[in-house]
């Protein structure tokens, strides 16, 4: 039976008038461009897909490292290019270009060597730095010089390029200083075109099928004449630290010469022919009429399946359109027909407009997946004070918060401040709520008003019963929680059958220390300079003869809230201290890092125990670091900075773990005795990609620094990350790109083979 919509009896007018405003919106999507990332994105895919060699006609000479190390630093002297270009041109090229500015001089003999190379080769092109959007004959100091333009054709380089550093579309030509310039892809490929035109470059084309020889095997005689006899060949550098780096779609920074290499292979193939993104959203329009027509939502479907998969086929023959405008159309209509269907069947909350309980028990998809439940326990007093639109604006707040760190997620909301969704089996729940709750920190403003909002969570990880029974069950845990000071707090039906394990589990744990099942597990920490291991942070981890793993959340939260975490932390101050006083004694220079729980804060004779651990190994206090997350030393009281302080005089090093998600003021920091300061995994994780994250990370290196605070990433998963805080100068990084927690043996085994490599 055909979908239908709520829609299905409202007039033919009505129906059609759904289109204009989403219509007008598309128009304006289209025109200011705003779908340019994710148009690019969908090409990059599609580029992957029917990715094909380039012909080879064309050759590359590149300034490489290699050339670097074996010739010289670059530039090189123009007797070495003349002889460069000599040798190219015994070979039998077809064509030489020169990606290489040539629009000063250099020492008069030197110029008259290149000079008088270029007359001898009479098929030589040089390029032109010209730039776009300047007025004809302002400037003209990017042609080259006249001795050697006079035996050669010019070119120009000038492209646009976008804030990812990629060059879609590059000139046939450029009017620069009264005269039309051709493109130097245009120069290359031997074609013709307008000034004022564009074309896109096919980056379905392999770059790295490009044929290249290095400069320094050409001057040296090691390359086959074979391999440049009729060829056009182009010279330029590639050499990363030369600069002149550009993103190449699905292949990272490449040389700049490579674009225009593959923007001459793409006007080789055929003439490029972009037609613009008219033609997808007249589509996207025409399914969007046929669905209101014919009270069906499966022309949309088909719709953007064309869009999506059309273009891969057209692009295949060099014909280019833009999806994203009617893309948008087809979301737009599609959600504003579900929102219509959703509200019909009385599934949204009549106030916010956002997806009630109802909706959230018919929701098939959350059958098996755990539930959070949210409390705001002063919610009713709050809204006691607003009017409907003041209380629509307070629920948009907080909604906005929980929804941080994941936009796709469905919030349902409830009477009296109950909000629930349904979270992915591989939540970190213990991470992801802290944070959360971390941000309600901060007041909601709400017409002019600041209201400090009180809230828990409870979590329901799933069961066979309904959901209405299971968002029972949740929010008894958050009120749990609130009751217990807690953020948080599970309620697992399954967990009934364990009662006596978790009643037993502060024994067992005693237990377990003793009969050598809680062992340590040492995560690597890289120092960004030396690009060396130069310590670990020590980790517990309880192997249960029965139950396996357990987790560190469960053993290590449950002896701090029955204050029994003295055992477990000097049971690993001991081995932690133990392994490194054994390392350093082989010749390493490593420090190990050890948690260190706000409960201890009291306990005034931590100072002496820690100091007979690292008298009984023989370890120096510098080389531990114990850390405390931040918001435990914005908790601790006067005692707890005093027993910091007596740490901090026999030589230990104290952390401000996870920074970020506390409250700390410079004045705080000032005053905290610590020399080093974690940033939390949440910022490091998305500073790439958020720009107030990357701020905060840059700023708190900054900060810390001028404290003569060392600084410690935490959470660095990828090698851009990696590089990026290098960049920053920041310390320290820690996280999987560096290390996953080992066993020792493994440990000692990587700080072996990097003696070795260091040594080579």
């Amino acid at each position: 039976m055909p979908a239908t919509t709520p829609i299905a009896t409202e007039s033919l007018r009505q129906r059609l008038r759904l289109l204009l405003w989403p219509l007008v919106v598309a128009l304006l999507f289209g025109f200011a461009d705003f779908g340019e990332p994710v148009e690019n994105t969908l090409r990059t895919a599609r580029n992957a897909v029917h990715q094909h060699p380039v012909s080879g006609d064309i050759v590359l000479v590149e300034i490489d490292e290699k050339s670097l190390r074996q010739i010289d630093n670059w530039p090189w002297p123009r007797a070495k290019q003349a002889e460069l270009l000599d040798t190219i041109d015994r070979m039998g090229a077809k064509h030489i270009v020169f990606d290489i500015l040539y629009t000063g001089p250099s020492g008069e003999a030197d110029d008259r060597d290149l000079a008088e190379a270029i007359e001898r080769s009479g098929k030589v092109t040089l390029a032109a730095q010209t730039r776009l959007g300047e007025q004809e004959g302002k400037q003209n100091q990017g042609l080259p010089m006249p001795a050697f333009a006079k035996h050669a054709t010019v070119a120009s380089i000038a492209w646009l390029y976008n804030w990812q550093g990629t060059v879609w579309k590059l000139n046939h030509a450029t009017k620069f200083d009264g005269q039309t310039l051709p493109s130097l892809s245009s120069s290359i490929a031997g074609s013709d075109g307008p000034a004022d035109r564009q074309y896109m470059v096919d980056y379905s084309l392999d770059v790295d099928s490009v044929p290249r020889i290095s400069a320094a095997d050409l001057l040296t005689g090691k390359v086959d004449p074979a391999r440049v006899h009729g060829k056009t060949i182009v010279i330029g550098t590639t050499a990363f630290q030369l600069g002149d780096q550009f993103n190449v779609p699905g292949r990272g920074k490449r040389g700049g010469v490579l674009i225009h290499i593959l923007g001459a292979e793409t006007l080789k193939a055929g003439p490029p022919i972009d037609l613009g993104w008219m033609p997808g959203l007249a589509l996207a329009l025409a399914v969007s009429i046929a669905c209101l027509l014919r009270r069906r939502t499966i022309p949309l479907a088909l719709g953007v399946a064309s869009l999506l998969v059309l273009p891969l086929f057209l692009e295949a023959r060099l014909l280019f359109v833009g999806v994203t405008p009617g893309l948008f159309l087809i979301a737009v209509i599609a959600s504003r027909l579900a929102w219509a269907r959703s509200r019909s069947r009385g599934l949204v909350h009549a106030l916010t407009g956002l997806p009630n309980l109802a909706a959230l028990a018919t929701d098939k998809r959350g059958r098996d997946l755990p539930l959070v439940a949210v409390r705001v326990h002063n919610y009713a007093e709050i809204a006691s004070t607003l009017d409907a639109a003041g209380e629509k604006q307070l629920v948009e707040q907080i909604v906005a918060r929980l929804g941080l760190g994941d936009k796709l997620r469905v919030i349902y909301q409830g009477d009296e401040g109950i909000f629930a969704w349904f979270a992915d089996k591989s939540a970190a729940f213990a991470n992801h709520l802290e944070a959360l709750h971390a941000l309600f920190r901060s007041p909601i403003r709400v017409a002019g008003i600041n209201y400090d909002v009180a809230l828990s969570f409870g979590i329901e990880v799933g069961s066979s019963r309904s959901v209405s029974s299971r968002l029972g069950s949740a929010l008894v845990a958050a009120d749990e929680a609130d009751s217990e000071a807690l953020k948080w707090k599970f309620h697992d039906p399954a967990r009934l059958q364990e009662v006596p394990w978790r009643l037993s589990l502060l024994s067992q744990l005693d237990t377990a220390i003793d009969d050598g099942q809680v062992w340590l597990a040492y995560q690597p920490k890289l120092d960004l300079k030396t690009r060396r291991t130069i310590g670990a942070e020590a980790l517990a981890r309880w192997t249960h003869p029965e139950k396996g793993p357990i987790s560190p959340t469960e053993f290590v939260t449950a002896a701090e809230q029955s204050d029994r975490i003295e055992k477990l932390t000097d049971f690993v101050l001991d081995q932690a201290i133990g392994a490194t006083a054994q390392l350093v004694r082989k010749g390493h220079d490593f420090g190990i890092a050890v948690n260190l729980s706000a409960r201890m804060l009291n306990d005034r004779r931590l100072p002496e125990r820690v100091a007979a651990v690292l008298g009984r190994h023989g370890l120096s206090a510098d080389k531990l670091t114990l850390e405390l997350t931040e918001t435990a030393a914005i908790s601790g009281s006067g005692i707890g900075i005093d027993l910091l302080g007596r740490l901090r005089e026999l030589g230990v090093r104290i952390s401000i773990d996870d920074y970020g998600t506390g409250l700390s003021t410079l004045d705080y920091l000032k005053k905290m005795p610590a020399t080093e300061i974690k940033i939390d995994q949440s910022f490091i994780k998305t500073m790439r990609d958020n720009r107030s994250d990357l701020i905060m990370v840059q700023s708190t290196i900054a900060l810390a620094h001028s404290l003569g605070r060392t600084v410690v990433a935490e959470g660095v998963e990828d090698p851009q990350s990696l590089e990026l805080l290098r960049q920053m100068e920041c310390d320290v990084a820690q996280g999987f790109i560096v290390g996953r927690p080992m066993g020792i043996d493994e440990l000692v085994r990587r700080l072996n083979s990097e003696r070795k490599r260091n040594a080579a």
